[in-house]
């Protein structure tokens, strides 16, 4: 008989078709940004013209505006300036280069927590083509991914990050609403402010005009890929009057009833948050499992609740749902597994069919009704089986 390989041996050796699969994927995942011909437009315009534009802003210590399409927190300056510190490539170059790191930290740290969640992350992440690799979520998903794995054995650590990641892209904060209770609650939220506020302290004293994206985020409308969006879609082919224009980055809807759909998305996602601070007040029973499957529904939740469902929002929930994989205790296993229907999905509506989306097509009615009601389905069941298994 073959002698016994030692644990870190087998672990190596197990990881390996992991680090196989992601090599392959992520190259055809480069092949095709490099050729960009996917659908109707080219993905990689948003780097080269967008977050290209941004970063000779920032360089001069001003965010941008006035600027429509800027829509973040101040913290998203540190991601759109950080191809500097590859000064030997090109923006576009140094940009991909540091996403591909991002997505191999999350497959590192994924397959040393539990084997299934890397696979789900590795497999998952190219069924939306070559979009990861030319939106700033991938590293925003690291952060998120590496504060929940910490938050059991480094609460500070895991508060920080979600504090980092709140002032880069608001959502990882919700990583936090399943922290176990008691000191280790105190201690997670209490080093999510105060990375939070030390990093927008940072930046209100080195940049100019650093809280000008709110304006911004406040008017925006219905975008057309939102659950309200895909209501009003339906409506217009049943005669509804309204049309689609590409404002604030996107197109969005406008007419009549617009309005109500804005504070009808609103109410619900103030619905959303309530929910989450019942659940959390009730909850009595908590496994290892419980703060990964707490943070998975809430991003769920906001995202179905939101007038603006991006494509890119899939990379966040794919990372979420491979954190609750990681746990055999997990009680979201069939909502995780949803998300890969849902990000093929999302690649037909954007980049392939997007035009089908914007026309209104049967086709691209079609595709938002399934790819929005499996989102809805799997928040709704999220719910109910995070409130059964905590309560």
């Amino acid at each position: 008989m073959p002698p016994a390989l030692s644990p870190g041996a087998a672990a190596l050796r197990q990881s390996v078709p992991i680090a196989t699969v992601w090599a392959v994927t992520r190259l055809g995942m480069l092949v095709l940004l490099l050729i960009d011909r996917l659908g109707d437009s080219g993905v990689s315009g948003e780097v080269h013209r967008l977050y290209r534009g941004w970063y000779g802003q920032l360089a001069h210590g001003a965010f941008p505006l006035g600027d429509a399409t800027w829509q973040y927190p101040p913290g998203a300056a540190v991601v759109f300036l950080s191809p500097a510190a590859l000064p030997w490539l090109t923006y576009f170059q140094a940009f991909v280069a540091l996403v591909l790191l991002a997505d191999a930290t999350v497959t590192l740290v994924l397959t040393r927590a539990g084997r299934q969640g890397a696979w789900l992350w590795v497999c998952g992440l190219p069924l939306l083509l070559n979009l990861p690799l030319a939106r700033y979520d991938v590293p925003v998903t690291a952060i998120a991914v590496v504060s929940l794995l910490a938050m059991a054995s480094r609460p500070h650590l895991s508060g920080a990050l979600a504090g980092i990641g709140a002032m880069i892209k608001v959502w990882p904060l919700l990583t936090v609403i399943g922290s176990p209770p008691g000191r280790r609650t105190l201690t997670v939220w209490g080093s999510a402010a105060a990375s939070a506020g030390i990093l927008l302290g940072v930046l209100l004293m080195g940049f100019s005009h650093p809280l000008d994206f709110l304006r911004q985020q406040s008017e925006r409308g219905v975008q057309i890929e939102s659950l309200g969006g895909t209501a009003l879609l339906l409506a217009r082919a049943w005669g509804w009057s309204g049309d689609t224009v590409f404002q604030y980055g996107a197109y969005e809807f406008t007419g009549p009833y617009v309005s109500g759909v804005v504070r009808l998305s609103l109410a619900l996602s103030l619905g959303a948050l309530c929910w989450l601070v019942l659940w959390r007040v009730g909850a009595r029973r908590w496994n290892p499992a419980v703060p990964y499957d707490a943070a998975f529904t809430a991003v769920l939740l906001f995202t179905v609740t939101s007038r603006v469902i991006s494509p890119q929002y899939l990379i966040w929930l794919l990372g979420l749902a491979a954190v609750c994989l990681t746990s055999r205790h997990t009680a979201l296993r069939p909502v995780c597994l949803l998300m890969v229907p849902a990000a093929a999905l999302s690649a037909l509506v954007f980049p392939l069919l997007y035009d089908e989306v914007v026309s209104g097509s049967v086709l691209g009615c079609v595709l938002m009704v399934l790819r929005n009601g499996l989102l809805l389905a799997a928040a709704l069941l999220a719910c109910r089986r995070l409130w059964t298994a905590t309560s």
